[in-house]
């Protein structure tokens, strides 16, 4: 027997849904449960899946034979709250269906992890969903009052490797200051001062492009696109986020293979890995100017991080600028634990949304 409190971790993904058993902060099981993509066709929404992943869920927890004390999913596009621990109540769950600020695989993460909680009588958490808003004032402006900026980021592992510098760095979270550039299929760099995202490129159509993703547009030349008659909304906005970045110019989403091709003498290639290159390092020094240039860190993280060769193209730009710090992947899995650990531990309260 162990008095380490027992977890499990849901987080839903467009293709598959991860889920994780967690003795305190150990990880006990872990499997990538990927869904067919027929199956997953005959689907309308993301909504109408919810009982077809519920199921497989619950038939994880029952062969690995788990008791959690704590259920925790990941937290989708809800309404802006602060970042934290939340319990997942009727409230969230009827935002998360409503799909408030766009449609996700992770709105189904509080709603998967209360009907887990639910048979296992415990509680059911989210830990800093993507709707996490602790944007200054100043952040919120657009250019015009119809559009106000929004906070939606990777916010989970932007705040788990911020904690996680300040530990190696040896200084109080809420007194650091640290530029995050989370680097996977879709690119958030965000400044972190004192334990709060104070701004952040949106993944979903600002920042620099990405494995398949856009970033922000030359907006005279997308408003002629938008209304040349030869695309849909929804055309459209897959064109922005799905079929954009890396996709759009050489037909792959994976940037392992984009590399290789550069270094097999692909001039085209290697001139987008470039582009991509200049622009995230272009988002880290305007989000250093927020912090008026007074950071502790860059920190790199997500999937793209593990690329020696794009994480020190980077750095060759941006290194005047503070230390570099790298923690390759995003380990959500193990963020998701321990927002719920710090609750259980006493060390936080559970927020009420």
């Amino acid at each position: 027997m162990t008095d380490q409190p027992v977890i499990v971790a849901l987080n839903p993904g467009s293709t598959s849904t991860k889920v994780a058993h967690y003795v305190g902060d150990t990880e006990v099981a872990r499997e990538v449960i990927r869904h067919d993509a027929a199956i997953l066709a005959g689907y309308d929404t993301i909504w109408s899946q919810f009982e077809f992943r519920l199921g497989i869920v619950k038939e994880w927890t029952r062969k690995i034979r788990v008791q959690p004390q704590a259920v925790v999913g990941i937290g989708g596009l809800l309404r802006p709250v602060t970042s934290g621990t939340y319990l997942v109540n009727q409230r969230m769950l009827a935002d998360a269906r409503a799909s408030l600020q766009g449609f996700h695989a992770s709105n189904l993460g509080c709603a998967l992890a209360f009907e887990v909680g639910k048979e296992h009588s415990c509680p059911a958490y989210i830990v800093d969903p993507v709707s996490v808003d602790e944007f200054t004032p100043l952040a919120r402006y657009s250019g015009h009052p119809l559009i106000e900026r929004k906070s939606l980021s990777h916010a989970l592992n932007i705040h788990a490797v911020a904690r996680r510098a300040a530990l190696e760095l040896g200084k109080p979270y809420e007194n650091s200051s640290f530029v995050i550039a989370h680097l996977g299929g879709g690119i958030s760099v965000a400044p972190v001062k004192g334990g709060k995202i104070v701004d952040a490129n949106d993944a979903s159509s600002d920042g620099p492009f990405s494995p398949e993703r856009t970033g922000g547009l030359p907006l005279q030349q997308f408003i002629t696109l938008c209304y040349s008659g030869k695309y849909e909304e929804k055309e459209m906005r897959a064109l922005v986020m799905g079929k954009g970045g890396l996709k759009a110019y050489l037909n792959s989403n994976s940037a392992t293979e984009v590399e290789e091709r550069a270094k097999s003498g692909d001039v085209k290639a290697t001139e987008v890995l470039d582009a991509m290159v200049y622009q995230i390092a272009k988002e880290i020094g305007a989000m250093a100017t927020v912090l008026s240039g007074r950071l502790d860190a860059i920190v790199f993280t997500g999937g793209m991080a593990s690329s020696e060769t794009l994480v020190s193209s980077v750095r060759e730009r941006v290194s005047f600028l503070a230390r570099i710090l790298v923690y390759p992947g995003e380990d959500e899995m193990l963020a998701l634990a321990e927002g719920a650990l710090r609750v259980l531990r006493g060390e936080e309260q559970a927020k009420e949304y």
